[in-house]
């Protein structure tokens, strides 16, 4: 069921996932608005993703820093993915996909922010990155969109998890279809939860986009 229902949508939904714990687990700072598929009544079920990970991305920026935005549609990325010479004209209104590279430039593009990009060679080298994502939640706070190629569904880490024996991210997963009525529905049904990172996928490689931009 495709429902726009944007202008009431979930925030910070990983809190119920949060542990007590807080020297293994760090987390994004501040609030964000759950996008995911259909949630503004437009179908991009099988290829919207990348865009609604960037919609998540965005409302933290805009609520955070109090700018009195509107979020960016579907619409309103691709048409500035073209303005900036990046995709063709034929890019508007079409059902292409969308990664950390564009995701990056959409977010200096429209907020003047820089990203970085971390490129991951295989899943398997993923613990060796680990260091990299908390740091980036200590020092800046901002949610972090996570693309691949074998796994090409993308992600967005809100927080990172390292035990003494595992670790994991915690991620939010634009999949979801409908309405969701509460953050325990989606936790429920996994679309926020703790991934392990032992079952992110060792035929693909990831890249991070790190949105270098913090909130007081």
């Amino acid at each position: 069921m495709i429902v726009d229902y944007s202008t009431n949508l979930l925030k910070n939904i990983h809190e119920s996932l949060l542990t007590s714990d807080k020297r293994e687990s760090t987390v994004i700072r501040g609030i964000y608005e759950y996008w995911h598929y259909g949630c503004d009544g437009f179908n991009d079920r099988g290829w919207g993703c990348g865009y609604r990970t960037l919609q998540t991305i965005c409302s933290w920026i805009i609520i955070n820093k109090n700018l009195g935005q509107e979020v960016p549609s579907i619409s309103k990325i691709q048409e500035t993915l073209v303005a900036l010479e990046d995709k063709e004209k034929s890019f508007i209104g079409s059902r292409d996909w969308i990664g950390c590279f564009e995701v990056c430039l959409v977010l200096d593009s429209l907020y003047n922010i820089n990203s970085k990009i971390v490129h991951i060679a295989s899943g398997r080298e993923l613990p060796k990155y680990l260091h990299i994502i908390r740091q980036h939640f200590e020092e800046f706070g901002s949610p972090i969109m996570m693309g691949g190629d074998q796994d090409c569904s993308s992600k967005c880490i809100v927080g990172i998890h390292t035990g003494s024996k595992k670790a994991y991210l915690l991620i939010i997963d634009p999949h979801f279809i409908g309405k969701a009525k509460s953050a325990e529905e989606l936790k429920n049904k996994q679309w926020v939860r703790w991934q392990n990172i032992e079952e992110f996928v060792y035929s693909s490689f990831y890249n991070l986009c790190l949105p270098q931009i913090k909130i007081i």
